[in-house]
């Protein structure tokens, strides 16, 4: 997964050696959502994971999107066919989570908010991961690319050594009468509420957060300096909602999964607000409260897949939460995108602070659920 966000990670160092927009920056994230929702309905429409060992689907998508992803080193390649190959990238993820979340659950029943939980986590670190690459890389963007490239090779290997376990099963092709049904049943409605509100939040955060400290740290030290405490942090940040994610599933297992999202929601909400009146502050205290944020940012999204699983009919199940992967990541397109142009008439502090937002609809939408959740 370090392959979404290593053009988020390396986006300042790049700006230093070719022309990058406000709106080319943002494509560069929001192409990929948009190749992934295209992907999932692709994969979900054709039953490749069922007709196919899904490892060697997993396998195959990595090393895809590990090849889409090189295309940026590349001197001369137009900012179109950048923008191209990220929606490739995505469109080839969409062989890798959602997979590799039917290959964990497949192990369990009784701890699936563990269980997914776990999978959120490699997801959350593997979104951290590009930061500590750029770091490591220092200037040269390229390194970092190619490293991301080279993980997701890796990855593809390691896939392999995977098993089925007991619980693996088909999944049925995608049904269009889902829509009809996750718009009548108000529980699932609600949880898909809450789905659209964390990711309002989520994915741009992950994908402008290290760009949003680089301009507060260097209110406090040299534009250098900045550039290079931004990217540790960010790490930092998102890696500490990886630590977060299995514990939170542990939660949700035995106090409720709605309860367990209110309550990440609040948390995260909270970090938002923080960290728009701290924007530009110490050091110290930036770095402290968006690592705060970023703990919370993610846990709660692995327990909206586990309740709409819980309250959808199990053979329209994975239809369903199908279309919920894909309105959510259809909402970043437009949270990710606008960005840029928010900040440019509030500056970064207001337009962090109104990611808040989205946690609050989310509370609000999940609020209904906490006597019918499980």
């Amino acid at each position: 997964m370090c392959l979404w966000f290593v053009s988020a990670a390396v986006l300042e160092d790049l700006a230093s050696t070719r022309p990058v927009s406000d709106a080319f920056g943002a494509a560069l994230t929001s192409s990929i959502s948009a190749g992934f929702v295209v992907g999932a309905l692709a994969v979900a429409v054709s039953g490749i994971a069922d007709r196919l060992d899904p490892r060697r689907v997993f396998a195959v998508a990595s090393i895809l999107a590990a090849a889409s992803n090189l295309v940026m080193v590349f001197d001369g390649v137009s900012d179109v066919v950048i923008v191209g190959c990220r929606f490739l990238v995505g469109f080839f993820l969409a062989g890798v989570y959602p997979i590799g979340m039917k290959l964990a659950v497949g192990w369990g029943k009784e701890d699936r908010g563990w269980l997914v939980g776990l999978v959120v986590g490699g997801l959350t670190l593997g979104t951290a991961a590009p930061h500590l690459l750029s770091f490591l890389g220092g200037a040269d963007w390229r390194t970092a690319t190619m490293l991301a490239s080279a993980l997701g090779v890796v990855s593809a290997v390691l896939i392999v050594f995977v098993g089925l376990g007991p619980h693996h099963t088909r999944t049925p092709a995608f049904q269009a009468r889902a829509i009809l049904i996750a718009w009548k049943d108000q529980r699932i409605r609600r949880a898909f509420g809450g789905y659209l509100g964390h990711m309002w939040e989520l994915y741009a955060m992950w994908a402008w957060i290290s760009a949003a400290l680089v301009v507060s740290y260097a209110t406090r030290m040299d534009q250098a300096s900045a550039l290079s405490l931004a990217k540790i942090t960010a790490f930092v940040a998102i890696g500490a909602g990886a630590v977060m994610c299995p514990p939170a599933g542990f939660i949700a297992d035995r106090v409720g999964k709605a309860r367990t999202t209110i309550i990440v929601m609040a948390l995260s909400g909270a970090g938002a607000l923080a960290t728009a009146l701290v924007f530009g502050g110490p050091v110290w205290l930036v770095f402290a409260v968006v690592v705060f944020w970023g703990m919370f940012v993610i846990p709660d999204s692995a327990q909206f897949s586990a309740l709409i699983a819980d309250y959808s009919p199990p053979d329209i199940a994975g239809s369903i939460m199908t279309l919920q992967t894909a309105l959510g990541f259809t909402l970043t397109i437009a949270t990710v995108q606008s960005m840029p142009f928010a900040v440019a008439y509030l500056g970064w502090g207001p337009t962090l602070g109104l990611l808040a937002l989205g946690p609050v609809f989310g509370i609000w939408s999940m609020s209904g659920l906490l006597k019918k959740s499980s």
